[in-house]
């Protein structure tokens, strides 16, 4: 069960896993850096909130950053990243399917405050352009369709409605997903183990 305590999140996680509270949380492994993170956000009089189990900064009622930590690494991951200049050049992709940079990665605490006046500046960049009500623009990029997929659809007609009245994110997220198979075996079977959750009217990751 995710946290909703800002507060516990620094003491013992975020709750999505075993390690929970436990020494081996990366929230304390990592402890030192995610506080001076913290420190760093409150002293720019962001307002401190917890979102999906994890300390998420806001101005102006919009987010504008939010902090994470793994087994290797911790970060701090900006919103609307689309409008940040990155004139340090240390703004990152979150993931390969991810064309933004939009995350600065920490590998060591002390990290933290070595990059203390780039990390402020970042902040003061993003929280301008939410008083200024802006917004990245979206861009669309086309993705390979998995024949198995459109194969799939063809022969159920039920499976078919359903999966064109899914939302384009949630419809994205099965390509994506069946993307990252290999095998023509491998996307078959995960089609239908996805079709109870397509008919459901549920995203890939929805639970």
């Amino acid at each position: 069960m995710m946290i909703t305590d800002v507060d516990d999140y620094f003491t013992k996680g975020c709750g999505r896993c075993s390690r929970f509270a436990t020494p081996e949380c990366s929230a304390h492994v990592w402890g030192a850096g995610l506080d001076d993170l913290r420190t760093i956000c409150r002293d720019l009089s962001l307002t401190e909130t917890v979102k999906w189990g994890h300390p998420c900064y806001m101005h102006a009622d919009r987010n504008i950053a939010i902090i994470g930590a793994f087994r290797d690494y911790f970060r701090l991951s900006f919103f609307n990243a689309g409008l940040m200049k990155d004139p340090e050049g240390v703004l990152e992709t979150q993931g390969p399917n991810s064309q933004t940079p939009g995350m600065i990665r920490f590998t060591e605490n002390g990290q933290v405050r070595k990059m203390e006046q780039v990390l402020r500046a970042y902040l003061r960049e993003a929280m301008a352009y939410a008083d200024a009500g802006m917004k990245a623009p979206k861009t669309e990029t086309a993705l390979d369709w998995p024949e198995e997929l459109g194969e799939a659809l063809d022969s159920d007609l039920e499976l078919a409605e359903a999966f064109d009245n899914l939302t384009p994110g949630r419809q994205k997220s099965y390509i994506l997903n069946l993307n990252g198979a290999k095998k023509p075996e491998t996307r078959m079977a995960r089609i239908a183990k996805f079709r109870d959750k397509i008919i459901a009217g549920k995203g890939a990751l929805d639970r």
